[in-house]
């Protein structure tokens, strides 16, 4: 249809800003005024606003019904499709809301509103060269603005072309009217952006000129120190990197990278020297005593050794351990650790005590508890410990590290119980606290977890869910973790779904900082956020989950749930009337409890949103109405469990390309799938992380059976996957493969039992099994010797495996 002109006085109605103000009651009125006059019934542009505005109070479909019969009236209309893309991007359909806007811009080109929203969306969605065309469009629209230059010249940062950039920012910078002599936060960022620009394009010697020639108007003077030593290092003054960072230096003595500058402006040959000058600057200093020990060995290893653990025993200091961690990958430097401490023990144990102070003997007890740990003795360890729990039973820190040895020996149920020990000498240490629910959920204690968590959380609210209102990811992993090695599939597959979320709404976050950032002229922080945002799916958290997911989909695909009734039906076929009667009474007490819990669960959550009810209402007119419940029993039964697998391993194959499961958990997925060209692409990726890797051994016997296997193939496939298998196997088949891997590692448990696995596929010809039947162990209990256990189980293992070959 024709655009519909309206009359002067509805189009003041019409203009009135209650959508932008949030005065949705007053938007739906001013509407409904002009939409109750017979000419205007069907006024496009009002049809759309009315929908927006129903978007922002929940009522979704009816929106959308709105918004779409407004833009049947008037397809020529900027706002109509305008107010469409507004729609998509709240329900975060970014593609199809960038069309929108696009179609918007044919109506009306140089609509500013419409220009801005656009650029945010591709800043968004990482389309960074229409990013740069957009903010061309508005750099020249509105030259004045300083948003404009800024958004212009952070496309082509983004885009690698660090010239322009720094060009771009120069002629903004030329036309800031400021004193050489005034300091001035915003321009001073902008300085250190300008700078971190040259930095990035390998112009060292322009950036430490600009660095020189605007130093005044920085107000980060620390920033600017640092940046100089770092640039004068690349430029190989090493002279002048060393004066820097002597004064870095005597600014923080405790500071890592300021020693590393140091190293690196001076010799090899130097680098004891400038710790031993630290040891005079800086008696009190730690670092100095231990960043000597990373490099130093032998005779002087052990005399640097002896006077940092001296002091720190000596102060009472209960990390010292965990600074040394790091040296334990050196044989050489744990024997002298061991010898050094060891001989401090025996001399505190047969002195009087008038130098040194009890504590000290506690300390290096403490230290030997986890010294052992470490290196698998945790009987010794647990010797240790228990001495200086006998001598001082009121340190927390001693009943933690006991527990920690019991989780390392294997005994989980322990390490909870002496962790709810440390937790109870100090209920207001969230610490504690947390490290106890943490254990309790890896000993499947969830509940106690939940209330442990509870003594921190919002008073009147479920514990569960204000955890997951704070994003707190760590409980909720451990909780898909524990659920999962319940087989309590679908609570996992919740809490994994959580913290999915989780990811997501931290990636949404970025929409309030695209123009915040450049109003408040946080350039470098804001560059730092969106390249973080770009890899935010390599955080363990999400590795953790993601992993999770995709076994436990896994497990679904192979073993679906059966329908509960037809279930029952079938087992209850055979049973008497008195059985049955007793089953039902079963049933119904089952039952009643369920609905009990039920009930509870309910009024918990009753009172949870009677105290969040303001909140909760601001956030659904933010995002468009509640989201969607997850619930456990829907999520396990889920139709194509490969297919939300996929969802999980998509960003591992992108970010977490590193680490062998990620592609064996591919091959997995690939292999149920029958994609065979994708399942190779896993094997060759996994191979060169760990050719040797037992699970890949699998994988790869299982794919070489499946191509000689299948009769489906088309023929080029077929081509390239015989091909591939000769460059992976050589001439050898599946059989002997397996033969000659069992013969390379004959000493490692896991190498032999994959082979063994390989052997029973092989026989039985069932390629669809792939967990592994474990032989039988001896006892597991863990509150004796444990590395004689080890040692035993270690043994059988050998033996049983030795009569299967």
């Amino acid at each position: 249809n024709d655009l519909i002109e309206l009359f002067p006085a509805l189009v003041e109605l019409f203009a009135r800003r209650c959508y932008e103000h949030k005065q949705y009651r007053n938007g739906l009125k001013f509407c409904k005024q002009i939409l109750s006059n017979p000419k205007f019934a069907e006024h496009g542009e009002t049809l759309a606003m009315k929908g927006l505005t129903l978007n922002c109070l929940g009522k979704k479909e009816e929106a959308y019904d709105l918004v779409r019969r407004g833009l049947r009236n008037d397809l020529k209309s900027h706002v109509c499709w305008h107010v469409y893309g507004l729609l998509q991007r709240s329900d975060k359909k970014y593609d199809e809301a960038i069309k929108c806007y696009r179609n918007a811009l044919k109506w009306d080109k140089d609509n500013l509103q419409i220009l801005r929203d656009l650029s945010l969306l591709q800043i968004q969605m990482r389309d960074l060269e229409g990013y740069r065309e957009t903010r061309y469009q508005l750099l020249q629209l509105r030259p004045a603005q300083r948003a404009s230059w800024i958004g212009y010249a952070i496309a082509y940062h983004l885009l690698e072309d660090y010239e322009m950039a720094a060009k771009i920012i120069e002629e903004f910078r030329k036309t800031q009217q400021t004193s050489p002599d005034k300091v001035d936060y915003e321009y001073s960022e902008l300085l250190l952006y300008q700078n971190q620009v040259l930095r990035e394009a390998g112009l060292y010697k322009e950036a430490l000129e600009h660095l020189s020639n605007y130093e005044k108007q920085i107000c980060d003077k620390l920033a600017v120190e640092e940046t100089r030593g770092e640039l004068l290092l690349k430029l190989e003054r090493l002279d002048d990197a060393t004066e820097v960072y002597r004064r870095l230096q005597e600014r923080n003595p405790e500071n890592w990278s300021y020693y590393r500058g140091l190293e690196n402006a001076q010799k090899p040959e130097e680098r004891q020297k400038i710790y031993e000058d630290a040891w005079e600057k800086f008696p009190k200093g730690l670092v100095p005593r231990r960043l000597p020990l990373n490099f130093l060995s032998g005779e002087k290893f052990r005399e640097c050794l002896d006077r940092y653990l001296r002091l720190n025993f000596s102060k009472g200091c209960p990390p010292v351990f965990t600074t040394l961690k790091s040296l334990y990958n050196n044989k050489e430097k744990v024997s002298i650790i061991e010898e050094l401490v060891v001989s401090y023990e025996t001399t505190l144990k047969s002195y009087d005590g008038k130098e040194e102070p009890p504590t000290t003997l506690l300390w290096v007890q403490y230290f030997l508890a986890q010294h052992y740990d470490i290196i698998d003795q945790q009987t010794l360890a647990l010797e240790y410990i228990n001495a200086a729990i006998e001598s001082t039973p009121t340190l927390i820190e001693l009943f933690l590290i006991k527990a920690k040895i019991y989780k390392h020996a294997g005994n989980i149920k322990e390490a909870a119980q002496w962790m709810d020990e440390a937790q109870a000498l100090d209920t207001a240490d969230r610490f504690i606290n947390s490290k106890c629910a943490k254990y309790m959920l890896k000993a499947g204690m969830v509940k106690e977890a939940e209330e442990m968590c509870s003594k921190f959380t919002r008073e009147g609210a479920s514990a569960v869910e204000n955890l997951n209102e704070m994003q707190c990811m760590w409980f909720q992993t451990e909780c898909a973790l524990a659920y999962k090695s319940m087989n309590k599939f679908g609570e996992a597959l919740k809490k994994c779904h959580e913290i999915e979320r989780h990811f997501v709404e931290i990636t949404d976050d970025q929409f309030d900082f695209h123009t915040y950032c450049m109003r408040k002229m946080t350039l470098r922080s804001y560059v730092d956020l969106l390249k973080l945002e770009d890899v935010l799916r390599m955080h363990p958290f999400y590795y953790k989950t993601a992993v999770s997911a995709i076994q436990i989909y896994l497990s679904l695909h192979d073993n679906p749930l059966t329908d509960d009734s037809k279930e029952l039906q079938a087992e209850t076929a055979n049973f008497s009337d008195k059985e049955l009667k007793k089953l039902r009474n079963k049933q119904r007490r089952a039952q009643k409890k369920a609905q009990l819990e039920e009930e509870k669960k309910i009024a918990e959550k009753e009172k949870q949103l009677k105290n969040q009810k303001k909140k909760k209402e601001d956030d659904d007119e933010e995002i468009g109405g509640p989201k969607e419940e997850l619930i456990p029993d829907k999520l396990v039964k889920v139709e194509y469990p490969l297919e939300e697998a996929v969802k999980f391993l998509i960003p591992l194959k992108h970010l977490v390309k590193d680490k062998i499961d990620t592609h064996l958990l591919a091959f997995e997925i690939y292999f149920r799938k029958e994609k065979y060209l994708l399942m190779l692409q896993s094997v060759k990726r996994a191979l060169a992380i760990d050719p040797d890797h037992p699970w890949l051994h699998q994988c790869l016997v299982r794919f070489f059976k499946g191509v000689s296997e299948s009769t489906e193939l088309p023929e080029v496939v077929r081509t390239v996957l015989k091909q591939e298998i000769t460059r992976l196997f050589g001439d050898s088949n599946a059989m002997s493969f397996n033969q000659a891997y069992l013969t390379k590692h004959s000493n490692s448990i896991p190498h032999r039992l994959a082979a063994w696995e390989m052997r029973r596929v092989s026989v039985s010809r069932r390629l669809e099994s792939t967990a592994p039947l474990i032989p039988p162990t001896v006892d597991s209990d863990l509150s004796g010797p444990f590395c004689r256990v080890r040692r035993h189980k270690k043994m059988f293992l050998h033996l049983w495996l030795d009569l299967i070959f």
